[in-house]
């Protein structure tokens, strides 16, 4: 039960990472009109800022992947889990301080913030139940899946 649990949490860290690639790869017009429609006022038309939205989006993505890789080998990746956990928190607290200090509405940025401590909470609290689970009954879902070592 844990490492379906684990596994769906890292499937959800995935896609909440990963949809930073949207920050990449979609044209600065479409870009912005959706920072508009998350509460964003009016963003000028800057390289700079353009630079830094492309630059953001490729680091989460790449938190994504990260994810993405302990996910199709949980068991290679399991000493991972614990680390990305812990960054996902801190990522969440800085969010939250940040939004507190700027007194940002609570949409978006209470969405966010609730993503990386919640992900970061539930992994580190199912992860260990996951390899407990595994050791009482190997094979399990812990095990299975592409293991890129063998």
């Amino acid at each position: 039960m844990y490492t379906r649990l684990l596994r769906l949490l890292l499937l959800v860290a995935v896609f909440g990472w990963c949809i930073s690639i949207l920050g990449v790869l979609l044209p600065w017009s479409v870009a912005t009109a959706g920072l508009n429609g998350l509460g964003a006022g009016e963003i000028p038309n800057d390289p700079m800022l353009n630079y830094w939205m492309r630059m953001a989006g490729g680091g989460f993505t790449m938190i994504g992947v990260i994810f993405a890789a302990i996910l199709i080998a949980p068991k290679k990746y399991a000493v991972l889990i614990p680390l990305m956990a812990c960054l996902s928190i801190a990522e969440g607290l800085i969010l939250l301080v940040s939004g507190v200090c700027l007194g940002l509405p609570p949409f978006p940025f209470w969405g966010d913030t609730s993503f990386c401590i919640g992900i970061g909470v539930a992994l580190l609290v199912v992860h260990p139940r996951a390899r407990m689970e595994e050791e009482e009954f190997p094979g399990s879902e812990m095990q299975s899946g592409p293991d890129l070592a063998q």
